[in-house]
């Protein structure tokens, strides 16, 4: 079997309607292995670092990544591999929780549009606006707290619509936005807490509340496919990436954006001033003569 390059077709959802997360393998490596795996992510990284110079020098288009996954799905992981080459000028990391502060009296878009990319930049959501429909769903109560009624008819899907609004917005304002929905299963996730829990060097990552919220994985499953059924779209697809093996979600997380920076065909900035360079270089040139 050839390994595929870029997110296979089959993994983005491009339309909902019939979306089901158990259509879809955990266990996908893609034809790759995990040596020739870990060769192609270093191949898009140097590509990637590239191509960010490019989309700084242009500043015509901006990229939002959503990173979603359930617990111990691999997303710090995928963006400390997937995105290592990336200059953090350029380059910010968010994770939103629960509204705190003046985020809490906001709107729910409030304080992520704040934190949305310019153009000429790279924005990764590390749990992103989605968990205002997928932890706020699972656990209602957070709603309440923030003064609002989720028993109201149609409160999810009036939430979900201003999400699938909000990401055409943000396309129509050149900002791409890539959503990656890392893929475990449940017994992958089992192995993962299990070694949290074995491993000193890993228990740092351990919480009582990482097996309450185990047991609530066919609400948060229910939670996640809402959500995509109502906001995958043509201008904001989902990619479903299959999770269980480590290395290869990380190299099809790099090889989504890769993807995306190579489909905005960003080549290298025209002189425009080409005259004032010359003069420049000129300038430098001549100062090799002169003494200290």
């Amino acid at each position: 079997m050839s390994a595929e390059t870029g997110v296979p077709s089959r993994l983005k959802v491009t339309d909902g309607s019939k979306f089901r997360l158990s259509d879809f393998k955990t266990d996908d490596r893609v034809g790759h292995d995990k040596k020739s795996a870990h060769t192609r992510i270093r191949d898009c990284v140097d590509r990637m670092a590239i191509l960010q110079g490019r989309l700084a020098a242009h500043g015509s288009h901006g990229i939002l990544v959503v990173l979603q996954g359930m617990d111990t799905a691999g997303k710090d992981g995928a963006i400390r591999h997937a995105f290592s080459g990336l200059n953090p000028q350029g380059f910010h990391v968010t994770s939103f929780k629960t509204p705190a502060g003046p985020a809490e009296k906001r709107d729910d878009l409030w304080r992520v549009h704040l934190m949305a990319p310019a153009r000429g930049e790279i924005a990764v959501f590390n749990r992103s606006h989605y968990e205002d429909v997928l932890i706020a769903r699972v656990h209602p109560d957070f709603v309440r707290a923030r003064g609002l009624d989720p028993d109201t008819p149609g409160f999810w899907d009036k939430r979900l619509s201003d999400i699938r609004h909000f990401e055409s917005y943000l396309t129509h304002q050149n900002i791409v936005v890539l959503k990656l929905f890392l893929h475990i299963s449940a017994d992958e996730q089992k192995k993962r807490i299990l070694k949290r829990l074995t491993h000193p060097e890993k228990r740092w990552k351990f919480s009582p509340s990482d097996l309450a919220e185990r047991e609530k994985w066919p609400d948060y499953t229910q939670a996640y496919e809402a959500a995509i059924q109502a906001t995958a779209t043509s201008e904001a697809p989902w990619h479903i990436i299959p999770a269980d093996h480590k290395w290869a979600a990380r190299l099809m997380v790099a090889e989504a954006l890769l993807e995306i920076l190579e489909g905005l065909h960003l080549k290298v900035p025209e002189e425009k001033l080409s005259e004032a360079l010359r003069t420049a270089r000129d300038t430098l040139l001549a100062e090799g003569s002169k003494k200290p």
